[in-house]
């Protein structure tokens, strides 16, 4: 039986009439969704993320994993929406080095921002539950002082939007109007917090962050606010607890199957499907962050172990290479600052690491110079 998943309202834009799409609010209905269609992938996507919970205790800080997979999710969310800027732009910005494509690097930043404010609300007892409120203060984050800032930050939409095409008239998608935007985020909001026990949580994630892009609630950024949604969700249900899965890197790489699955859901009511879908990017990007982790263990126990073995190190040395998978670019008055030591100490630390070849010198100069634990940043840039 084919599934109805949602209805069309006429609406005017551009002094066109279209035909919006409204969704049904969720659960699936008419028929319910089927379980039994993806039970296999469900188990499979729980066991990877398992898996990856269980294999990040093979690095002595999980803060080194969080620095690498929060910004890999920033910059493959962002680059779905067409920015260039690459890891080592973000890793020289934070540096305080100069970078070329700033407006770029800015939009990655700023997702880092709402990112890290979104998980500080969902990690305290009287913070913001996931909510219209948090979405859109989210958003406000996310678009500040960056290329979508005169796109009502922190605001729902006022008007019409559409997807793909060069108008309204021939656009790909029309997503609700305007006035019914507020009532269907509230609906998915009521969902997101009522007792849902056919569904498994991840395949109710997966259906939230279709729904919510159906919706497109926002002028600009939906796209990057509904993957943070899905991270937040994972929070919420307890599915993971760091954020170690970079999910947007599976998205981008089968990005045109992604639009048609969920293209699907609204011409076809194809729920089963794009859950699937969903469901083998869980454990795919599980898997890939499980290898980079056991990658990143591997790299760093053997650069220690050549620390270690040097009779010139000492415990500014040893500080200094218990920062560089936070801070894998760096001058010398960055590593004097961080470790509140001497410019002539952080200097001879700097440069025991760079002998042990552990560092490489990227700028040639005498002065000014510029550092980069580099094995680490290609690995992570893979």
């Amino acid at each position: 039986m084919r599934r109805s998943t949602g209805t069309y309202a006429t609406t005017t834009t551009l002094g066109e009439s279209v035909r919006a799409f409204v969704p049904r609010p969720l659960p699936p209905a008419e028929p319910p969704l089927a379980p039994t269609c993806f039970f296999e992938l469900n188990r499979q996507a729980e066991l990877a993320l398992a898996r990856l919970a269980g294999v990040s205790g093979l690095v002595p800080s999980v803060e080194w994993l969080l620095y690498s997979a929060i910004r890999k999710e920033a910059l493959l969310t962002s680059q779905i929406e067409g920015t260039q800027a690459t890891l080592t732009d973000l890793f020289d910005e934070e540096a305080g080095l100069k970078v070329s494509n700033t407006d770029d690097v800015e939009e990655v930043t700023n997702y880092l921002r709402a990112f890290r404010w979104v998980q500080g609300q969902l990690r305290d007892p009287q913070g913001l539950p996931i909510s219209v409120r948090l979405l859109c203060e989210a958003h406000r984050l996310l678009l500040d002082g960056a290329r979508g800032a005169g796109k009502q930050p922190g605001e729902l939409r006022r008007s019409q939007n559409w997807i793909g095409g060069t108008r309204p008239g021939n656009a790909a998608f029309v997503p609700p109007p305007p006035q019914q935007v507020a009532d269907l985020l509230a609906d998915l909001e009521r969902y997101i917090h009522a007792a849902d026990a056919d569904l498994p949580p991840l395949a109710r994630v997966a259906l939230i962050h279709a729904q919510f892009e159906t919706i497109h609630p926002f002028l600009d950024g939906n796209g990057r606010i509904g993957r943070l949604l899905i991270a937040a969700l994972m929070e919420h249900w307890g599915l993971l607890r760091e954020p170690l899965m970079v999910l947007s890197g599976y998205l981008k790489q089968h990005q045109a199957e992604n639009y048609r699955r969920v293209s699907a859901i609204r011409s076809d009511g194809d729920w089963e499907g794009w859950v699937s879908f969903f469901l083998e990017g869980v454990a795919a990007a599980s898997a890939e962050a499980e290898r980079s982790i056991i990658d990143v263990a591997s790299l760093i126990t053997v650069n220690r172990k050549r620390l270690l073995e040097s009779s010139k190190a000492g415990p500014i040395s040893y500080r200094l290479f218990e920062l560089l998978p936070i801070m894998p670019r760096f001058s010398v008055e960055h590593v004097r600052q961080r470790l509140e030591t001497t410019f002539p100490t952080a200097s001879a630390a700097v440069k025991l690491l760079e002998d042990l070849g552990i560092l490489a010198e990227l700028t040639g100069q005498k002065k000014n110079r510029v550092y980069s634990y580099q094995a680490y940043v290609e690995l992570l840039s893979r």
